[in-house]
């Protein structure tokens, strides 16, 4: 895998439950490669944001099933990254 943090780091994810763990423990939600670790996670927002990481916590979520008979086909697996920075720290997205 390419270590680019752009590589690493696909693109915020703006959702309510993302929206309520910002407010409540600073931490911001992102979609990233499947194959990337936790270190790499880390050191990609720490390079793109110019912000210190406290943790880092992953999720993979499976693809939905998305169709139905003969064309019923599944969507990609992705994973999603939920990072939580240090007091202090802020990203801004817009």
């Amino acid at each position: 895998m390419k270590t680019d943090a752009r590589n690493i780091i696909r693109r915020p994810l703006i959702t309510e439950k993302g929206t309520d763990i910002t407010t409540e423990s600073n931490g911001y939600t992102f979609l990233v490669a499947p194959d990337a670790n936790k270190v790499q996670i880390k050191q990609a927002i720490e390079e793109l944001f110019e912000v210190r990481v406290v943790k880092v916590h992953t999720m993979t979520r499976r693809g939905k099933m998305r169709g139905r008979g003969p064309r019923a086909a599944r969507r990609p697996d992705w994973k999603r990254a939920v990072v939580t920075l240090a007091e202090g720290d802020s990203v801004e997205f817009l």
